[in-house]
C-alpha cells in the first residue's frame, strides 16, 4: 500500500519562518521558565538588538523569574539610560551644536535653510537609512508613527522653541515650508487610501515633491541674496546722487526719503544671510523679579556676534611648533576643570563624575571645531591622532551595523569588517603626518574648519545611537507593561525617538539660532513623513511584498492626521496674524495642541472614544 506524499501548505510554510518573523516582545505571553529558549530560538531578540540585549539578559543570563525581578532589572537598566542621556546632551551641545553653525557658515547658507537641510538630515537620515536597511519585518503602523513624530516635532518641540526664546520669523519661508508640509501629508495618504496600498510610482513620486520642496528652498535664498545685491547697488547710487551737499537739489528729500526705505528694506532681507557664529549666552536666565513660569513673552535679545582674530598673529614669538604638546594633549581629554569642581557641591561633582566616560570618549572620537573655545578647540596632537581614528571607527562601526547577520549582534562582526578601517589608514595617517609637521600647537591651521566634517558625522553618529538605544529601552518597558505597540508607537515611542531632535532645538535657541532650530522641525517632519515613510514602504515593495493601508495605518493613524493637518493650518494662521512674531503664548498654544493628540490617545486605549478609523465587518462564510 503506497503512502501519500505529504503536501506542505501555506500554514507549514508559515511555521517555517515563525521563528525568523516573531517579535522578540512575544516573549511576555511565555512563562518565566520558558522565556530563554524563546529569546535564543528567535532572530529579532538579535538583529532588533541596537548595544544592550535587554531582553536576553532578563530572561537568560539574570534568570528573570517573576515580574517583581523584572521591574528590579528595568530600574538598573535606567542607570544606563540615564548615561546614555548624558551623553547625547553632552554631544550635541558641545559637538553636534558647533559643528552645524560651522557646517552652515562653510556652505554659506541661511539659518532657515541651515534647519530644513542640514539639521534635518543630521536628526532623520541615519534612521531612514536604518529603516531601509532594516532585514526584519516589522508589523507597526508606518505612518501613524511618521504623522505622531511630525506633529510632536511642529507642535511641541517647535511651541517650546518660541516659549524658549520667542523670535521673529522669516514669514515667507515659513509659510512656504508648512504648505510644502500640508502638501506632502494630504499626498501620501491619497496614495496610500486609494487602492489601500502604495505602489512604486506613488513612493518615486512622493519623494520627487521632497526634491522640489528642496530646489525651491535653495533657488528662493538665492533669489533673496541677489535681490539684497541689488538693494545695496541701489542704495549706494542715491547716496552717491545725495551727497553733493553744495548743490542743493529740489528732490534730495524724496532721494533721502526712498534712501530710508530701500535700507529697511535691505535690513529686513539681510537678516536672512549666512549663519553667523553667535557666543553662547543663555536667553532663559530667570531674574529676581520675574515667575518660573510665565505667558508673558520678554524682549529678544542678540547674542553676541564672535569676531575671530587672524591666527598667523598668533604664531608670531613661537619658533617651537610642538612646544607644550603633551600637556596642550592630555588637558584636552581632562573630563572636568578644576575650578568647576571647586566651586560646585555635591550634586555637581557627582554629575561631573558620571559624565567623566563620556567626556573622555567624546574627546577621542571626534574633534572639536568650536570658536568659542581657546585656539577654537585646536588640540594638535588629538586632532593629527583623530584624523586617522575617526574614520577609521566610523567606517567599521557603520559597517558592522549595515552588514548586520541574524544570528549573532552586531558588534560581534567588529573583527570581520576591522580590515575596512586599516584600508582608510592607508590615506588618512599620511595625511595626518602631513598635518603634524605643517602645524602649530599655538594656533589652528587655516584649514582647521575642514575638521568641522568630522565634528558633524562624529556627533552625528554617537547622538543617533544613544536616541536609538533609549527607543528600544522604551519598547521594553512598554511590553513589560503590556502597551499595545500601535499606542506606545504614537506616545511615548515618539518622545523616545525625538529626544535628540529636542536636545537640539533647545541648545541652538538658547544660544540665539531661533530660526534654525524652528526650521530643523518642519524639515525634519517633512522628512521624516515624506521621505521616511516612503522610503520604508518602497523597502517593501522591494522585497517583494505589498504595502497594504492596515500596515501603515494602525488605530491612531487618522486621529494623528486629522490634528496634524488642523494644527499645520493653526500655526500658519497664528504666523500671519501676529506677523511672524513667535511669542511664548503661542509655544503654550502650539504644545498644547500635541497634548490634545495625547488626551485622544489615552481615551481610545481605555475604549472610551472610537477612533476615526473604520470598522471592518466580518461577513458570513456561507452568505450566498
Amino acid at each position: 500500500m503506497d503512502s501519500k506524499q505529504y503536501v506542505p501548505n501555506e500554514l507549514d510554510k508559515e511555521f517555517e519562518q515563525f521563528w525568523a518573523r516573531v517579535s522578540c516582545y512575544a516573549v511576555q505571553i511565555f512563562p518565566y521558565d520558558q522565556r530563554c529558549n524563546f529569546v535564543q530560538r528567535a532572530n529579532s531578540c538579535v538583529y532588533g538588538t541596537n548595544v544592550v540585549p535587554y531582553i536576553q539578559l532578563m530572561a537568560c543570563d539574570l534568570k528573570c523569574r517573576n515580574q517583581f525581578e523584572e521591574y528590579v532589572y528595568v530600574s538598573l537598566f535606567l542607570v544606563l539610560c540615564l548615561e546614555l542621556l548624558c551623553c547625547m546632551s553632552y554631544v550635541i551641545h558641545n559637538f553636534y551644536g558647533p559643528a552645524l553653525k560651522l557646517v552652515a557658515r562653510m556652505m554659506h547658507m541661511s539659518e532657515h535653510l541651515a534647519g530644513v537641510t542640514i539639521m534635518s538630515f543630521g536628526n532623520e537620515l541615519p534612521e531612514i537609512v536604518a529603516n531601509m536597511w532594516a532585514v526584519h519585518d516589522d508589523d507597526e503602523p508606518n505612518f501613524a508613527n511618521a504623522i505622531a513624530k511630525g506633529l510632536y516635532l511642529i507642535m511641541f518641540v517647535g511651541g517650546l522653541v518660541c516659549y524658549i526664546s520667542p523670535f521673529k520669523m522669516s514669514g515667507s519661508t515659513t509659510i512656504r515650508d508648512l504648505l510644502f508640509m500640508v502638501c506632502g501629508v494630504l499626498m501620501v495618504d491619497y496614495f496610500i487610501r486609494t487602492d489601500n496600498e502604495m505602489d512604486l510610482k506613488e513612493c518615486i513620486a512622493s519623494i520627487l515633491l521632497y526634491i522640489i520642496y528642496l530646489i525651491v528652498s535653495v533657488t528662493d535664498l538665492l533669489i533673496l541674496r541677489r535681490t539684497t545685491r541689488q538693494l545695496l547697488n541701489q542704495i549706494n547710487e542715491l547716496e552717491r546722487l545725495n551727497v553733493d551737499t553744495s548743490v542743493r537739489r529740489p528732490d534730495s528729500y524724496n532721494i533721502q526719503t526712498k534712501i530710508d526705505l530701500l535700507k529697511k528694506k535691505y535690513d529686513e532681507l539681510s537678516e536672512d544671510g549666512v549663519v553667523d557664529i553667535l557666543a553662547r549666552q543663555s536667553t532663559t536666565v530667570q531674574k529676581p523679579d520675574e515667575a518660573f513660569f510665565t505667558y508673558l513673552t520678554r524682549r529678544s535679545e542678540r547674542h553676541p556676534s564672535i569676531r575671530r582674530m587672524k591666527q598667523s598673529v598668533a604664531y608670531r614669538g613661537f619658533r617651537n611648533k610642538n612646544r607644550f604638546l603633551f600637556r596642550q594633549f592630555f588637558s584636552s581629554l581632562r573630563p572636568v576643570f578644576m575650578d568647576d569642581w571647586i566651586k560646585g557641591n555635591i550634586l555637581k561633582r557627582t554629575f561631573y563624575i558620571v559624565r567623566a566616560p563620556v567626556v573622555v570618549v567624546c574627546a577621542i572620537y571626534i574633534p572639536l571645531v568650536d570658536y568659542e573655545k581657546e585656539r577654537d578647540g585646536w588640540s594638535k596632537l588629538l586632532n593629527c591622532i583623530q584624523i586617522f581614528l575617526n574614520p577609521a571607527i566610523t567606517i567599521v562601526i557603520g559597517s558592522a551595523l549595515i552588514y548586520r547577520e541574524k544570528s549573532k549582534l552586531w558588534y560581534l562582526n567588529i573583527p570581520q569588517f576591522a580590515a575596512y578601517g586599516l584600508y582608510s589608514m592607508v590615506i588618512t595617517v599620511p595625511l595626518a603626518i602631513i598635518v603634524f609637521i605643517h602645524s602649530n600647537t599655538s594656533a589652528p591651521p587655516k584649514y582647521h574648519i575642514a575638521f568641522a566634517i568630522m565634528n558633524f558625522t562624529g556627533s552625528v553618529f554617537l547622538a543617533m545611537q544613544c536616541s536609538y538605544e533609549l527607543s528600544l529601552f522604551t519598547k521594553v518597558i512598554g511590553s513589560i507593561y503590556e502597551i499595545p505597540f500601535d499606542f506606545m508607537g504614537v506616545t511615548l515611542l515618539v518622545v523616545a525617538t525625538c529626544l535628540s531632535d529636542l536636545a537640539i532645538s533647545v541648545s541652538l535657541s538658547m544660544q540665539g539660532y531661533e530660526k534654525m532650530a524652528y526650521a530643523g522641525t518642519i524639515g525634519t517632519s517633512f522628512l521624516t513623513v515624506v521621505v521616511g515613510c516612503t522610503t520604508t514602504l518602497l523597502a517593501v515593495i522591494l522585497r517583494g511584498n505589498a504595502a497594504h493601508l492596515n500596515d501603515a495605518m494602525g488605530n491612531y493613524a487618522d486621529n494623528a492626521y486629522v490634528i496634524f493637518i488642523i494644527g499645520l493650518f493653526l500655526t500658519m494662521l497664528w504666523t500671519v496674524m501676529l506677523d511672524f512674531n513667535a511669542r511664548r503664548s503661542v509655544g503654550i498654544f502650539s504644545m498644547s495642541v500635541f497634548g490634545i493628540f495625547l488626551l485622544f490617545a489615552v481615551l481610545i486605549r481605555k475604549g472610551i472614544i472610537h477612533p476615526y478609523s473604520h470598522d471592518f465587518l466580518v461577513q458570513d462564510a456561507y452568505e450566498t
